[in-house]
């Protein structure tokens, strides 16, 4: 078995650094949106001022409980979605950071089911107490639905033939339970492979996301970022595959575009609701030190007086 990594924070100066920038308002408010480990949100509390206040969100029983670590009295935290950032007061906030995707501790635990690389139960929910797991899931879906997930959100090619092998395995032996036992059936219905990577990498990608509704979340969350941020306030996500950074990227083109009147082309562009600021990468020595963080992507906007 491999040995547990333990976690690290991807792009920690960076983010918050970015997050926070010249903010100097007595009372801002700032949210982490993935409390995860509390990286991000330790360094936070460093940066900000006495008065400042820190929320974060995470739906994982164990980030709960790490969050009651912190006893900093401008923390506080919310079990759920980040989508429940569309609960705030319009305008209310100095800051978001989303740091998308599954944390190393939740892909080191077997028993959580996230990884291929350990045999466990294949659960893969964030919250272990809502709603299916993929076991349970795949214990009914047909073959054109778990098709459609395993393509759609993995990317992948031979999908068809992965849906195949899982239906055709239930019917004759019952549902794939363990993460070794889809691990296996996928090695088996994928002809060729990525030179290294693992042949089930996309197939556990797309479940995990399609199981938690990652996608559907993130968009939800990104569109109440526009109407809570206050003006010059900041949007800092962290993306983990090209899914995920497709759909910022294109969420804060869309808010950050100037546009033209074509009627009048000789007046000013009209201002947008999203200024786009950056887009960063992890430096050669991040990388190196942690390999988890090769395929990361910030993306940083600042929200504008205009209203969306």
């Amino acid at each position: 078995m491999d040995q547990q990594q333990p976690h690290t924070t991807v792009l920690l100066e960076e983010a918050v650094a970015a997050l926070v920038g010249d903010v100097h308002a007595p009372n801002a408010l700032f949210v982490d949106g993935t409390f995860g480990r509390g990286g991000h949100s330790r360094r936070i509390l460093q940066c900000i001022g006495p008065g400042a206040r820190l929320l974060a969100f995470d739906k994982d029983p164990e980030a709960q409980a790490h969050a009651a670590q912190l006893t900093d009295a401008r923390f506080s935290i919310r079990k759920g979605s980040f989508t429940q950032l569309g609960e705030l007061a319009s305008g209310s906030v100095a800051g978001i950071l989303l740091d998308l995707g599954v944390s190393s501790p939740q892909i080191d635990a077997p028993e959580r089911g996230f990884s291929f690389r350990f045999d466990g139960p294949l659960d893969m929910r964030m919250d272990p107490a809502r709603g299916e797991s993929v076991g349970q899931w795949l214990a009914h879906a047909d073959a054109s639905a778990i098709t459609e997930v395993i393509r759609d959100y993995g990317e992948e090619r031979f999908a068809g033939a992965i849906a195949k092998a899982i239906v055709a395995r239930r019917e004759k032996q019952g549902p794939v339970q363990t993460t070794a036992e889809l691990a296996h059936l996928v090695a088996g219905a994928v002809r060729t492979r990525e030179r290294g990577q693992n042949p089930a990498t996309r197939t556990f990608q797309a479940l995990r996301i399609f199981i938690n509704a990652e996608l559907e979340d993130l968009r939800a969350a990104l569109e109440a970022s526009l109407r809570v941020l206050a003006p010059c306030g900041r949007l800092v996500v962290i993306s983990f595959h090209s899914l995920e950074d497709r759909i910022v990227k294109q969420f804060i083109a869309r808010h950050a575009r100037e546009e033209v009147d074509r009627h009048a082309p000789f007046t000013a562009p009209r201002v947008m609701p999203l200024k786009a600021l950056a887009r960063v990468k992890p430096g050669a020595a991040e990388q190196a030190a942690n390999p988890r963080s090769r395929s990361a992507v910030m993306r940083v906007a600042e929200r504008t007086g205009v209203p969306a």
